[in-house]
């Protein structure tokens, strides 16, 4: 039986963003070590890389204060977003008309872990 790994997490949930959107950036960071996502997502000029980024450091944080995992060892082990509750809002339109619009929200969740030597 393989031997669970200890794993610090993160999550911003109802995040004014839409999951579709959050994915695009969220895709570069995964597998990566931390210092090298944190860089990534500092140059990527998306609103989701700022959530992204804080979550990130929470993650990171959770590690060295929870678990007293070596922080420079930790990598993106997962980083998925679901997506949350939609907000429905209207727009009047011509003639009266209502015109509906989806206000998509996203679960983001970071997992870190610590590398293994060798």
């Amino acid at each position: 039986m393989a031997e669970t790994q200890a794993a610090a997490k993160a999550m911003a949930k109802n995040i004014l963003i839409a999951p579709r959107k959050a994915r695009i950036v969220i895709d570069l960071i995964r597998g990566k070590p931390v210092d090298e996502a944190l860089a990534i997502l500092r140059f990527v000029p998306k609103k989701a890389s700022l959530i992204i980024e804080k979550v990130l450091r929470s993650a990171v944080a959770n590690a060295g204060h929870n678990y007293d995992m070596d922080t420079n060892t930790l990598y993106v082990a997962e980083a998925f977003v679901d997506q949350g509750p939609v907000y429905k809002r209207f727009q009047p339109r011509q003639r009266g008309q209502a015109f509906p619009i989806k206000k998509r929200t996203s679960h983001i969740t970071v997992v870190v872990r610590e590398r293994k030597e060798g």
